[in-house]
């Protein structure tokens, strides 16, 4: 088989990672990918490096978050060149099914009139609003399948498609090799893992941290992550984080390319994520590290954590804080037993090799299908 695989974005994110999450097990079915990737960001050296070919597409950049007029403007003048570079490289490959990692590709991918199946993976909840709206029609257009991270992200894409042409399937991840202990006797250490970014709620997070801090003065915070999206809204929310942070014992770790191994110094975790987003990649880390997650009930993250059970759920900053001081003031065997249960959680319904069985197969259906037509 030969998959034309394109992505919106070629900085890391979830989606990404997803992405490259698949190649290795597209190489075991002794298939045959080409990616297109924007001309920015550090994801063509990585699925080189797994030993496939990338071709560079125009697909912005645009801000992150809420579109502006002179994004909407580039977006639209854009389309018809990279529906171009789509019909040129699913030509070029002969492809047999074209995968979008991201809705921005659907308008250009309608236009571009290709014969092959398509596959559109969403991963991320898309407003209410005109953008939807072009981008549902585009599926629509395209007849596409629509694999999706969880319900809460599908949702929005059930009218524009037949019934039957969606399936959820949740994110998978893969496990650390080894947890070591925390040390015995050390402070408590709370944290926070994720882009810095207004929709993963690190001003929430601070919220919390100034609260826990007032009640458990030897707990200490760190916040790992960076602004990877280079532009004006980000960066001044980066700077509204670290001046939320001043008189805080917090640590502003940067990115880290091995989660686990910032898991291993923390006791907790917190996931203020923003109402809009889905199931959250570190959620699923964290259970396979068997490190306790508080996280807030947004978007699909109530899919995934069980609370009370694998985790807890909280509805502001203040509730999240109330829970991590009950938690770390009170017995450690209540920690215990949630981490038990989480990582029997992840190890039954979101490990990486169910991930991949289950996104390659649906993609398999959808090959075989067209084929008999």
């Amino acid at each position: 088989m030969r998959i034309l695989l394109l992505d919106q974005f070629s900085d890391p994110g979830g989606a990404q990672q997803g992405l490259l999450d698949l190649l290795p097990a597209i190489s075991e079915r002794g298939w045959s990918a080409l990616a297109g990737l924007p001309a920015h960001g550090d994801l063509f050296a990585r699925v080189r490096d797994l030993g496939f070919d990338a071709a560079r597409i125009s697909c912005g950049p645009y801000s992150s978050g809420r579109k502006s007029l002179p994004d909407v403007g580039r977006f639209v003048a854009s389309t018809p060149l990279l529906a171009r570079q789509i019909r040129t490289l699913a030509k070029r490959l002969d492809a047999d099914l074209v995968y979008l990692n991201g809705p921005r590709l659907l308008p250009a991918a309608a236009l571009a009139g290709v014969r092959a199946p398509v596959v559109f993976h969403a991963h991320s909840y898309l407003f209410p609003g005109p953008v939807r709206k072009l981008a549902g029609l585009s599926l629509g257009r395209l007849h596409a399948r629509v694999i999706a991270q969880c319900h809460f992200v599908a949702e929005p894409w059930r009218a524009f498609v037949a019934p039957g042409s969606m399936q959820v399937i949740y994110n998978g991840v893969a496990g650390p090799v080894a947890m070591p202990p925390r040390p015995s006797g050390a402070p408590p250490r709370i944290g926070c893992i994720g882009r810095i970014a207004p929709e993963k709620g690190q001003r929430d997070f601070l919220a919390a941290c100034a609260l826990v801090h007032r009640a458990l003065p030897q707990c200490t915070f760190s916040i790992y992550g960076a602004a990877l999206f280079a532009d004006a809204r980000a960066a001044r929310y980066s700077r509204d984080v670290h001046a939320d942070a001043a008189g805080l014992p917090v640590e502003f770790a940067g990115w880290v390319e091995d989660v686990y191994a910032a898991m291993a110094s923390l006791d907790l975790l917190l996931v203020p994520s923003a109402a809009h987003e889905a199931t959250t990649r570190v959620v699923l880390e964290a259970f396979a590290a068997g490190l306790p997650v508080i996280a807030f009930r947004s978007g699909g993250i109530p899919e995934v954590v069980e609370h009370g059970r694998t985790g807890w759920l909280a509805d502001s900053a203040g509730e999240m804080a109330q829970l991590a001081i009950e938690l770390l003031s009170g017995e450690r065997a209540r920690l215990a037993a949630v981490a038990r249960a989480a990582r029997e959680s992840w190890s039954r319904n979101f490990t990486l090799e169910r991930y991949r069985r289950e996104v390659l197969e649906a993609i398999e259906h959808v090959v075989e299908e067209a084929r008999s037509q």
